[in-house]
Order: structure tokens, then C-alpha cells, then sequence
């Protein structure tokens, strides 16, 4: 008959402990995903929440997973004081900009690189609260035009407006040419017909002359 009882009690302690745990337990927040420009420096921002006071010995870990899906790599750790990769591909490459008082504990990554496409993992741990969530971030590295494509592209585009400009300017002075060669021509024609006009009209009245007398 106490069977049952039993059961019932140890069921409500287990609900009761795992009630307990995600209390205890850190909570991580970063971006779901991020984009930055090749060459440029980018901040990794993860914050967290934790049901204890922060702890000397809470500890962070930042790890990243190329889009190829390899394994791991470390890319930075905190306890008491930041600590830095001695080696791999963020080597002098990252560095600690957060403040563990805010509940920050975000990174810098300098000279971005097409190859720090991936995943990127954020996880604390504040004992008594070793467990929770690890936060997660896409990067995507996009990359930029360089300098010498957007000086040929300004370079192109400033000498196709100047050679549009004298195109234009020499087609209105080519109009402008030949109207005033086309009223020249009528103003020497006009001159020549008036003096033609004359002529004939002396001439009519020389042959007139000798009828009178």
C-alpha cells in the first residue's frame, strides 16, 4: 500500500530537482547570425543571466565550427583574466571585450576572413551553475569591393560623362557651323538675285531709251 506513496514522492522530487536545475542554470544570448565586410573587424556579442551571484571561478568559452562542419576550434577562454589562442587561425587575431560585472562576456574578431565563415559558440559556466545554454552565432563574411575596382569604376564612368560632354559640344558646334554656313549660301543668293534683278532692269531701260527719242 505504501508502494505507490513511495512512487508518487520520489516522481515529485525528481519534478522538484529538475525545477531546481533550470533554476540554477545559465542562460546564454547572442545573435542567430551576423554579417560583416572581408578586412574588417567584428564584436562577438554574448551576454547571460545566472540564478547565482557571479562566481571568482565562472568561466567562458568561446569555440568556432567552420561551415564545413570539422571539428572545433578553440577560439577564446576566460577565468579570473582573458586568455588568448596561442595558436590556430585566430591567433593575435581576437580579443576580450567584456565586462563579466554586466553579465558580458563578449570578443573581437580582427581582419575578418572569408575562411571565419561558420558558427561561432558562447558558453558559461558560474558554479554553482555549470549547466545551461550555449549561445549560438552565424557569421557570414561578405566580401567588399577593393579600392582599385571603385577608382575604374569612377575612373569609366567619369570619362564615358566627359566623352558624352564633348560628343554633344561638337555636335552643337557642327549645327551651329553649318546654319551659318546655310545663311550664308541664301544671304549670297538673295545678293546675287538683287544684283541680277538690277542688271536686267538697266538693261530694259537702255533698250527703252532710243524708243523715247
Amino acid at each position: 500500500m505504501h508502494v505507490p506513496s513511495r512512487l508518487g514522492a520520489v516522481l515529485s522530487l525528481g519534478v522538484q530537482l529538475r525545477v531546481l536545475w533550470l533554476a540554477a542554470a545559465v542562460e546564454v544570448h547572442t545573435s542567430k547570425e551576423v554579417a560583416a565586410v572581408n578586412g574588417t573587424n567584428l564584436r562577438l556579442k554574448c551576454t547571460f543571466s545566472s540564478s547565482s551571484p557571479i562566481s571568482q571561478h565562472l568561466s567562458v568559452t568561446w569555440n568556432f565550427q567552420p561551415e564545413d562542419l570539422s571539428s572545433h576550434e578553440p577560439v577564446f577562454y576566460y577565468l579570473k583574466e582573458p586568455y588568448r589562442p596561442s595558436a590556430g587561425r585566430f591567433k593575435e587575431r581576437v580579443t576580450w571585450d567584456g565586462n563579466i560585472a554586466r553579465h558580458d562576456v563578449s570578443i573581437i574578431i580582427w581582419d575578418l576572413q572569408p575562411t571565419d565563415n561558420g558558427t561561432f559558440t558562447c558558453q558559461v559556466k558560474n558554479p554553482p551553475d555549470f549547466h545551461g545554454t550555449i549561445g549560438e552565432v552565424r557569421l557570414r563574411v561578405v566580401q567588399k569591393v577593393h579600392f582599385s575596382e571603385i577608382h575604374f569604376l569612377a575612373v569609366a564612368i567619369g570619362s564615358a560623362c566627359v566623352l558624352m560632354i564633348i560628343v554633344v559640344t561638337v555636335v552643337i558646334i557642327c549645327r551651329h557651323h553649318r546654319k551659318k554656313a546655310q545663311e550664308k549660301k541664301i544671304k549670297v543668293a538673295d545678293t546675287e538675285l538683287s544684283r541680277e534683278k538690277e542688271i536686267l532692269k538697266s538693261t530694259e531701260e537702255k533698250e527703252a531709251s532710243p524708243l523715247e527719242d
